[in-house]
């Protein structure tokens, strides 16, 4: 690969300020230098790479391949959503985009959608997909993950991103947005692929 063993580059595709810091703390104890899209100087600040598939992992290995491609380093790329039985699996694909303005303005959109939902029949999922792309050799691996819980009746928490002020975990009684970073990563629907992704960087990309 040309790289020392400590200066192994590892692009995450991410702009957000929530999804940056979650991968990241899955991540760092590993010797990558990580980057954001923020790094790259050749990215415009407004890049967006276009995401039209109708699945998590087709959206996830768009965006790895895309920008993979655009800057020759190994990447990471994770898509993710919501899916609200109640709601026929929506917003799903569309959950960053399923309200204009910003994250609790979706939140109050779902909430408004789920008004005279019993309790029982609030039942709901985080969906993820990461997607490591090497573009030395063209490979792309995927990793799912996923999180069961419900949709509460308002937001409670100022912790983490998303519908997390909203969603439910059984486990700790709380919503995502209740609990601590480390909690959330135990738990969560990213946590779980991330880790998924980590054991192939390391049995691939750290020998």
């Amino acid at each position: 690969m040309g790289w020392l063993y400590m200066e192994k580059k590892l692009l995450i595709a991410a702009r957000s300020k929530g999804k940056f810091p979650e991968i990241i703390a899955l991540l760092e104890d590993l010797p990558f230098h990580f980057l954001n899209l923020r790094d790259i100087p050749e990215l415009p600040d407004n890049f967006e790479v276009e995401e039209p598939a109708m699945t998590f992992e087709g959206n996830a290995i768009i965006k790895a391949m895309t920008l993979g491609k655009r800057t020759g380093l190994l990447t990471l790329a994770e898509d993710a959503g919501l899916e609200v039985d109640a709601l026929d699996g929506r917003p799903g694909v569309y959950s960053t985009r399923y309200a204009p303005g910003t994250d609790m303005d979706r939140c109050m959109k779902l909430l408004s959608e789920l008004e005279g939902v019993p309790e029982g029949k609030r039942t709901a999922r985080y969906r993820a997909v990461a997607v490591i792309y090497d573009p030395e050799n063209d490979m792309v691996r995927t990793c799912e993950g996923s999180v069961e819980g419900s949709i509460t009746k308002e937001p409670k928490g100022m912790n983490g991103f998303g519908y997390d002020p909203i969603f439910f975990s059984p486990k700790f009684n709380k919503t995502l947005a209740e609990i601590t970073l480390e909690e959330k990563n135990s738990v969560s629907h990213r946590g779980e692929a991330i880790r998924k992704a980590r054991e192939i960087l390391e049995k691939d990309f750290l020998k």
